[in-house]
């Protein structure tokens, strides 16, 4: 048996306690250098997802699919309170929304996921291209300013992905 270190140890415990906890209220106004203070952490928030902004990032597979990220920006109450929602992998197939209506409710919803830190890019990913809507590694920054919302990332959990898992299975 190799023994885990010390650091280890308490990094999976730090994150364990953050998923058990109950989710956080997301507040309306989030400085973005906090954020590494609450990666993986539970939150909720409520607002209405911008359809007309998502951004597919990919290619990504699942299970030998060919696919896509989906990300949405959720429009909250008050100026400038907009974040970004990545709500799951998508089909190829389903890639135009005119293909998966069921994924795209309609009014005020709620979402709840997880607090996530920017990813990082590795040296084998090509550059973004968002004035085409090409994106291959979601840069959370670069993704807030082409949307006007905060560098805020959130990793759905529940709530409207049973929606993008419904398309999916519809797909298989």
């Amino acid at each position: 048996m190799i023994p885990i270190s010390w650091w280890k140890t308490e990094l999976i415990a730090k994150f364990e306690d953050r998923l058990v906890r109950s989710p956080l209220p997301l507040p309306l106004q989030i400085d973005p250098t906090a954020i590494k203070d609450f990666d993986y952490r539970r939150v909720f928030t409520t607002g209405r997802l911008r359809h007309d902004q998502e951004m597919l990032i990919g290619p990504r597979m699942r299970e030998g699919n060919n696919g896509y990220l989906v990300v949405t920006p959720l429009e909250r109450e008050g100026e400038g309170t907009t974040v970004l929602v990545n709500r799951g992998w998508i089909s190829k197939k389903l890639r135009r929304q005119a293909d998966r209506r069921e994924s795209l409710p309609l009014g005020e919803v709620t979402v709840q996921g997880l607090l996530r830190e920017p990813w990082k890019k590795n040296l084998f990913t090509p550059d973004n291209k968002p004035e085409l809507g090409e994106f291959y590694f979601p840069d959370v920054e670069q993704m807030a300013k082409a949307t006007g919302s905060q560098p805020v990332w959130i990793e759905e959990t529940m709530g409207i992905k049973e929606h993008l898992k419904e398309s999916y299975l519809a797909d298989e």
